[in-house]
């Protein structure tokens, strides 16, 4: 069974503009009903009337921020507001605190719902980006600040290190707060404020106000004539009220222009209102639209359908019928642009996309107050069109020593350092330490380095990676120089006893060391010198295959070559004896064949290395900080050893024979020039190996081109420049009679 509600007549009544001014309306339309008939929609003449009665209070039109408990759209579902939700801005501050760089504030707020949830998010917000909250200072907003709080405020204040303070105030205690705390008057910080409320355009100049205050509120717009309609207002209409005929009586400092139609009272004005300004009127553009809000949706609803009424036959009782929930489907559809030309529409949640704007109170030493706009934040816009800032708009107090101002717990980590948080301490307070080696950080305040790219490394700051240095034995560096002056004089030297031995080819002392190997000897030492050459420079792919088998066969040959005369010395003793069997040997053939099957050998090594992993250039990244080294890799470590094994292989064998031999009686014996010789090639290739492991990129490449040239010099020196001495020094020792003499 169906169940009907007799609704109640409702009583209506004018509403005073009193009832405004004092704050009984407060900040909503409850139910306001403009007395409509096809005429007054036409004319665009309305009386003002409340259903005292039927008041919903689900259901209201606020122009002022909304208290939090309200936006529970269940519980509150008819709910409506011409400002932007208070929480709004939080998303606003924490733009403006990146944007500065501001990491380390303070938080003073009121102890209502509203500003207690604002705070709640605040701080979420910040922690969020990264920042941090030095201290929260919540106060009663209701009752008069008793003495020891004021005192804990002001000295929280001082002693904070944060230069920022977020106060959020309502224009119910943001001046006694003031006059409690002075915050105008501290300097040295910022206060970000977020009210609803006007300010005066003078200020007493003896207060010492300074210039550290952002203010947010909401965008103050001019409504066309409306300044003019409040000065042509007749007070007399509320003659009983008081406080209504101060108010307009001081909106002109009892200065009335003589073209205004109104009645001008000539008492003194008790209160300090700025003359004929519209910013005055704080809330009059957010009022403005809800009582258009509320016309459009009820012309909406009355002429609904077919265009003409359906709802309304001039008894009001009937109307009441139909609020305030059926209003709200309206509401909910409601679109239209209001005399300023801006859409008006609700969102989901029952708010207009109404902007902010970002004012600096600028306190002028003539006792003016100047409210400049330096920025504007719109919740509703796009995240990169919401928020914006005019820096050079912004005039801070002198007794900043920067501007704009800094807040922070520490310092700035430059470039090339990183944050390293302190312990026990909030993330906001942390040392500076230097990147790692290899890692950089190209911005301020980085929690971690990053690693450089492997052909890249850190320059000196290590706030940017550059390319790494190659690095390689080259002919411009003193030491690729040196090494390659060197290898020159060992070659012309070799060259030069080559070309003595030629002249003196017919001497006995060259014939007696059979001069053909002699001749063989020094060409291919001439060759060892000259394949050094080969290692300085940029190594390409063909360098590197002529580096190690060029080195291995011209020492191989100079090996055999040392072996086949070690072999001629101790056979030409052994033929001396009678019945000896080694006659038949003697002669070049046994030493070239020597030369050559032992050299042989060498160069199968060769063929085969080149074959299955010859050596290429490779780019060493990890060799030495910052560089690159171009060298050869052997390819196959095995085949490079096997190589030098060779080598010493014949070496050794030529430094034992030499040995044995080295007390044969014979004048021109050159088995103990050959051991010297021998002993110092393998001393210098013995030390070579364990350097060689040891070094990396252009420091191996000269350890083996000294090593090259230690031993090429040694098997010169210990073998062919005795034999120069005598043949240019001591010639007399150079000839038959003085060998058998001898």
């Amino acid at each position: 069974m169906k169940t009907t509600h007799k609704t109640p007549t409702p009583k209506v009544i004018p509403m005073n503009p009193q009832d405004i001014q004092k704050g009984s309306l407060g900040s909503s339309i409850w139910i306001v009903v403009l007395t409509l008939s096809k005429e007054s929609l036409g004319s665009k003449k309305a009386g003002w009337f409340a259903l005292e009665d039927r008041v919903d209070f689900r259901w209201l039109i606020r122009y002022t921020p909304q208290n939090n408990f309200m936006t529970d759209v269940v519980k509150f579902p008819y709910l409506y507001q011409t400002m932007p939700n208070i929480l709004s801005i939080s998303t606003g501050i924490l733009k403006l605190l990146k944007h500065f760089n501001w990491t380390w504030v303070g938080i003073i707020a009121p102890d209502d719902d509203s500003s207690l949830r604002f705070v709640q998010v605040l701080k979420e917000g910040i922690e969020q980006n990264g920042a941090c909250i030095e201290f929260i200072e919540i106060f009663n907003h209701i009752n008069v600040l008793p003495q020891e709080k004021i005192l804990k405020i002001n000295d929280t204040i001082y002693k904070s290190s944060c230069n920022v303070i977020i106060a959020h105030f309502n224009i119910e205690n943001m001046w006694f707060f003031n006059g409690d705390i002075h915050f105008l008057e501290k300097s040295g910080k910022v206060y970000i404020t977020i009210t609803d409320m006007d300010f005066p355009l003078t200020y007493p100049v003896e207060l010492s106000y300074k210039n550290n205050t952002l203010l947010f509120t909401g965008v103050k717009k001019h409504i066309p004539s409306f300044l003019k309609f409040i000065r042509e207002v007749n007070p007399i209409m509320f003659p009983d009220n008081d406080i209504t005929k101060n108010w307009w009586t001081g909106l002109c400092d009892n200065q009335c222009p003589q073209n205004i139609k109104r009645s001008c009272s000539t008492e003194e004005n008790h209160y300090n209102i700025s003359p004929c300004e519209n910013t005055q009127f704080a809330s009059s553009y957010n009022i403005y639209n809800a009582v258009y809000v509320l016309a459009h949706a009820l012309k909406d609803m009355l002429f609904s359908g077919s265009g003409k009424t359906t709802m309304w036959n001039g008894d009001r009782q009937r109307l009441s019928d139909y609020l305030p929930w059926k209003l709200h489907h309206y509401l909910k559809n409601l679109h239209f642009k209001n005399i300023l030309g801006e859409e008006i529409i609700f969102d989901g949640i029952g708010d207009l996309p109404i902007e902010y704007s970002i004012i600096n109170m600028i306190f002028l030493p003539n006792g003016t107050l100047k409210h400049e706009i330096v920025g504007s934040y719109k919740p509703y816009a796009p995240p990169d069109e919401d928020f914006t800032i005019n820096e050079k708009m912004i005039m801070w107090e002198a007794e900043f020593t920067q501007t704009p101002p800094q807040s922070r717990c520490t310092q700035s980590c430059a470039p090339g350092y990183r944050k390293l948080p302190r312990e026990g301490k909030p993330v906001c307070c942390y040392d500076c330490i230097p990147c790692s080696i290899g890692e950089i950080s190209n911005q301020t305040d980085m929690d971690s380095c990053m690693k450089c790219p492997e052909h890249q490394w850190p320059n000196e700051k290590r706030d940017a990676c550059v390319p790494k240095m190659i690095v390689f034995l080259s002919y411009q560096e003193p030491l690729g120089i040196i090494l390659m002056l060197i290898s020159i004089f060992f070659f012309l030297i070799s060259a030069v006893i080559l070309g003595i031995f030629i002249n003196y080819r017919d001497t006995p002392i060259v014939r007696s060391n059979n001069r053909n190997l002699s001749y063989i000897l020094l060409v291919s030492l001439m060759l060892c010198f000259l394949c050094s050459l080969i290692f300085v420079g940029h190594p390409e792919e063909v360098t590197c295959i002529l580096r190690q088998t060029a080195f291995g066969i011209t020492f191989s040959i100079s090996l055999s070559s040392v072996l086949a005369k070690t072999i001629t010395v101790v056979m030409a003793f052994q033929t001396t004896k009678p019945g000896s069997k080694l006659r038949k040997w003697m002669g070049s053939r046994v030493s070239y064949s020597i030369v050559l099957s032992c050299s042989l050998l060498q160069v199968i090594l060769c063929l085969v290395w080149l074959g299955t992993a010859p050596p290429f250039p490779h780019r060493n990244m990890q060799a030495e900080d910052g560089t690159i080294q171009i060298e050869c890799k052997e390819g196959s470590a095995i085949a490079f050893y096997c190589v030098l094994g060779y080598l010493g292989f014949l070496a050794g064998i030529s430094f034992i024979v030499a040995f044995l031999a080295r007390n044969l009686p014979d004048s021109f014996n050159e088995a103990k020039y050959i051991t010297f010789s021998m002993l110092v090639f393998c001393s210098v290739w013995v030390s070579f190996i364990p350097t060689y492991q040891s070094t990396r990129g252009k420091y191996m490449v000269a350890v083996e081109i000294f090593a090259i040239l230690a031993s090429g010099s040694g098997i010169l020196g210990c073998i062919f420049i005795p034999k120069c001495y005598i043949i240019l020094l001591r010639p007399e020792r150079n000839n038959k009679e003085y060998i058998i003499r001898k």
